[in-house]
């Protein structure tokens, strides 16, 4: 008999969870924060290993307390099955005998049609260590097995619980792919902007020799622009791009950001004012390559004193 009697004849919010002589609170407890992300509420225990209430159930619940408060204990698998019209039984084994046997997807869809005729309707889970004996699984309807590599179909009970409330509640949605939100709703491209970058990115990179050599030039810009028409851009990331190339066309490591005027050529100014402060204290400039003029390297490789 079931600890607290049930004498609702009215179908729940979903198909009922059944777990046969569970083991442990927190697996106890994950199935039911499962059962709370997808939207079901009732969950039957049949001989709990180590009794009922658990703590360590609720606080593996994560907070889906009204799923802990509503638990229902009973004796017998057969008390707990009592008032249902419809059940499945999870296995990942074959059984001997003549009962149907759907994946999950279906089997939402079969619970779903049901739940609306106005059917009670369950699903039932075995032992954590090897699942349902064979006349626990001969009082379901039909069987539910997942598609598992069967060199390793044992899931966890609060897995397999997991993947049945989700396919309950996608059952459920008038569109199957519809999420709760969406991303950011922008406008295409226009092939004005699109051509605009292609333009400013071309002589950006035509202005540091990187279409060489010169004859593969049309090749290359071909290339380039297959690869940037390909992803669809929305007009707020081609203006990300082009302010990251503007940012490399503009300013470079020797000269950040803030480190003078845009309009000068970021490779010659740092070098040319630190040259122009050198003359002015009266110390050797360097030429171009960073070297004194007035004493020529000693021993370096490649030069006259090796």
């Amino acid at each position: 008999m079931p600890a607290t009697e049930d004498t609702t004849t009215t179908p729940a919010a979903g198909p009922a969870i059944i777990l046969v002589e569970p083991q442990l609170g927190e697996n106890i407890g994950m199935v039911a924060r499962a059962m709370a992300n997808f939207g079901l509420v009732e969950l039957r225990l049949v001989n709990p290993r180590d009794g009922w209430p658990s703590e360590k159930a609720r606080a593996a619940a994560s907070r889906a307390d009204h799923v802990i408060d509503a638990v229902k204990v009973y004796d017998d698998l057969a008390s707990a099955l009592a008032d249902l019209n419809f059940v499945f039984a999870t296995t990942a084994r074959q059984r001997d005998g003549f009962k149907s046997v759907r994946g999950p997807v279906e089997a939402g869809r079969v619970l779903r049609a049901r739940h609306g005729m106005g059917q009670r309707t369950g699903i039932l889970f075995g032992r954590e260590r090897f699942g349902l004996y064979n006349d626990e699984v001969g009082l379901a309807d039909e069987i539910v097995t997942f598609p598992v590599d069967p060199d390793f179909s044992s899931l966890n009970i609060a897995q397999a619980a997991l993947l049945m409330s989700y396919e309950w509640m996608k059952s459920g949605l008038e569109d199957e792919t519809k999420t709760n939100f969406s991303g950011p709703d922008m406008k295409p491209a226009s092939k004005e902007e699109l051509h605009g970058l292609f333009a400013y990115l071309e002589g950006a990179l035509e202005a540091r020799g990187y279409f060489r050599p010169a004859p593969k030039k049309p090749k290359m810009v071909d290339n380039l622009r297959a690869v940037l028409t390909r992803a669809g851009f929305a007009e707020p990331e081609l203006k990300v791009l082009r302010g990251i190339i503007s940012s490399l066309d503009r300013f470079s490591p020797a000269m950040p950001r803030g480190d003078g005027s845009p309009g000068d050529d970021p490779r010659r100014l740092p070098a040319a004012a630190a040259r122009a402060r050198k003359a002015e204290a009266g110390r050797p400039v360097p030429d171009a390559n960073g070297d004194d003029n007035d004493t020529p390297p000693l021993g370096g490789r490649g030069t006259d004193n090796d």
